[in-house]
């Protein structure tokens, strides 16, 4: 097990006021990407590695800059940057017509309060989880190893390995730019295409062979790995080879309808729950498998408390913030929540007595189930990393628990009598969820960045309070993003304009499909064939996958990524294949090498993960700005495609050139990493 090293703490700065001015402005950098992507494709990227580099190279200019501050700065970044991940149900109160937009301070407080929440729930967890565990955690590890690279200053103060910085800030930039001009081409001038599609039909049965273009998720594919990505492949098949082409077959397609249009409504109204079936079967599995770490992380914790209680010591590598200021903060973080539940109710006009039940009733449940849900997804994050993390899988489930409490405590009648709103019910299931998504995402980063932490000597509490710190920070900017891509693009079902183009909106699937369930209970009308068919293969998949750990086996077949390939497009689910795909053959290239006699084999190894890393966050990051970019221009001209250089005719050849322009990046980004780590 890897030891914290430890440090002059009284020579090396740590938690200062240019770190923490640093780290927002790299917030607000890493937060509107992440929104961006989420709201296009359904996922996120976790920050804390690209944030790293960055600070790097800013503090570097100030000449006394130390490892302890650059970490601080990615972990108030990275905390920041994890909170996006409440735009997987936000969009819900839009589409549902219960917001016309996102009220600043109901959006601002219900991010910051479960994200805190998050943060502090994830405290007790900490000694069990990263001191005493074996959890990898990926990206933990990796964030540690670049500031380990990136900490130029040795013993004697000389800058000894400053080169290191320029390579990694150099390949960051060079991914950054590549996937921005490729976004600007496909998005801004509409040149690309974002994906290929052949569609086949055999009878009345369709089927779809869909290729992704998005350089973002060709890099989210890499840092997943080969396993992930044949899961997800797997989840694709499903779909696409199976589910669909047996309901087109045994429901033919209407004469007149083009087989593309009616073969897609297929997999979005029926599909897709399936998928929504497995990932929740499978979070239910996590938590069960959770629930004995979770309870003996509980347990040391308190019997550290009361070893300091009487009189022990703990060096500053391991000291969390204090029970009482834990306590403190909590108390107000729950005092602001139970706030914001109130305000989100007020205009309903409800009785004082039910008005007060719900909103007792909507605290518990984001406190009890809160903490389940943060020793879930911290453990998780240990095991596969964040951005591997099913965040959204949780929201399901908790969209689902949410639903069912509010029909059972009889409350339904009233909030469908409340003036205004004949949906309040599916809001308050969506706002509620919000606060869970908020503290399963926080706890998700919050646990990596303190094994970070942990393995360059970091203090654990000077920690939390930059965790903190980017909570709120995160949420001050989530809702003007929200803002600013709703009105510039809009959501697919949720248009703030009459005249805008619908093909142009931002799937937000997330989104998009817990609202679905929400309605679906309230209404009685959800699909549970589809939902119970998607629950039974996920057993499949959980035994399939136990009994090849139970083997020893290499091979596994997680369930969350199988159910993540069913019900995302399938062009998404392509694109972190083909990322997935070059992983697996550099990693072959390389094994080759070594097993031929090239004795530099190993080293070569991890140059190439390292840089790759870098490459590929490069990669997400500027295709996620851009997208932000173009959000702003199309906001301020008030036209759907201001910088369209082609028309719809240009479709077919804007395919092919996409095809080659994301061939022709593969092989760029493949070559550049063989070379550099010559």
């Amino acid at each position: 097990m890897p030891h914290s090293p430890q440090h002059n703490l009284t020579e090396l700065t740590e938690l200062t006021v240019r770190g923490v001015i640093l780290g927002a402005l790299i917030t607000v950098l890493f937060t509107a990407s992440n929104v961006y992507l989420g709201l296009k494709v359904g996922l996120t990227f976790s920050s804390a590695i690209p944030a790293a580099v960055i600070s790097m190279a800013v503090l570097r200019l100030f000449g006394s800059s130390s490892i302890l501050e650059n970490n601080m700065v990615q972990t108030q970044a990275s905390a920041a940057g994890t909170l996006s991940a409440v735009i997987f149900i936000l969009p819900g109160l839009v589409m549902v017509g219960h917001w016309q937009g996102f009220p600043y301070w109901q959006t601002f407080g219900i991010c910051a309060a479960g994200g805190m929440l998050g943060v502090l729930f994830t405290i007790p967890l900490r000694r069990v989880m990263v001191v005493n565990s074996d959890l990898p955690y990926p990206e933990g590890l990796a964030a540690a190893e670049i500031l380990r690279v990136g900490n130029t200053k040795d013993a004697a103060g000389n800058d000894s390995n400053s080169d290191d910085v320029r390579k990694g800030l150099n390949d960051i930039w060079a991914g950054s730019v590549i996937s921005a001009a490729v976004a600007l081409l496909t998005s801004g001038f509409r040149v690309l295409s974002e994906g290929f599609n052949v569609w086949v039909s055999a009878g009345t049965a369709v089927f779809r062979l869909p290729l992704g273009f998005s350089l973002a998720l060709l890099g989210a594919g890499y840092l997943i790995g080969i396993v992930a990505g044949v899961a997800v492949l797997i989840g694709v098949i499903i779909s696409w080879v199976f589910a669909v082409p047996i309901l087109t077959l045994l429901t033919p397609t209407p004469e007149g309808t083009a087989i593309a249009t009616y073969a897609t409504g297929i997999w979005s109204k029926q599909v897709r729950f399936m998928g929504a079936g497995t990932i929740g079967i499978a979070s239910i599995w996590t938590l069960i498998t959770l629930f004995k770490p979770m309870l003996a992380g509980v347990r040391e914790s308190l019997a550290d408390r009361k070893h300091a209680a009487a009189g022990g010591t703990r060096a500053m590598t391991d000291r969390d913030l204090p029970a009482r200021a834990i306590v403190l903060i909590g108390v107000g973080v729950m005092a602001v929540l139970t706030l914001i539940f109130a305000l989100f109710l007020l205009d309903a006009q409800l009785s004082l007595p039910l008005l007060c039940g719900l909103v007792a009733m909507s605290l518990l449940f984001s406190c009890v189930f809160g903490f389940l849900v943060a020793a879930a997804c911290g453990y998780m994050a240990g095991l596969v990393g964040s951005s591997s993390s099913p965040i959204s899988g949780v929201g399901i489930i908790a969209m689902i628990l949410v639903s069912l409490l509010l029909l059972a405590s009889g409350s339904i009648d009233h909030l469908l009598a409340a003036p205004g709103s004949s949906k309040l019910p599916i809001a308050l299931a969506i706002f509620v969820t919000s606060a869970i998504i908020a503290i399963a995402a926080i706890a998700n980063d919050n646990l990596q960045d303190l094994k970070t932490g942990w393995l360059v000597g970091a203090t654990p509490y000077r920690q939390q309070i930059a965790l903190l710190i980017g909570c709120v920070v995160g949420a001050a900017v989530i809702s003007p993003i929200l803002e600013l891509l709703y009105n510039a693009y809009g959501f697919v079902g949720a248009l703030p304009r009459p005249d805008m183009d619908a093909s142009h909106a931002l799937a937000a699937p997330q989104a998009t499909l817990m609202t679905a369930i929400s309605t679906g209970i309230f209404t009685h009308e959800l699909n549970w064939t589809m939902i119970l068919i998607g629950v039974a293969i996920g057993i499949v998949l959980i035994a399939i996958d136990f009994m090849l750990e139970r083997r020893g086996s290499r091979a596994r077949l997680p369930a969350l990524a199988v159910g993540l390939g069913i019900y995302l497009p399938p062009t998404v689910g392509m694109a972190l294949v083909a990322g997935a795909l070059v992983a697996w053959g550099l990693q072959l290239h390389l094994a080759k090498r070594k097993a031929s006699g090239d004795k530099t084999g190993l080293d070569r190894v991890e140059r190439i993960e390292r840089r790759g890393v870098l490459v590929t966050s490069g990669l997400i990051v500027g295709e996620s700005i851009m997208g932000v970019v173009l959000a702003a221009v199309i906001g301020a001209s008030g036209r759907d495609e201001p910088l369209a250089l082609v028309g719809a005719g240009f479709a077919p050849s804007a395919q092919w050139l996409a095809l080659f322009v994301f061939a022709a990046v593969i092989i760029w980004f493949v070559r550049r990493l063989l070379q550099k780590a010559a």
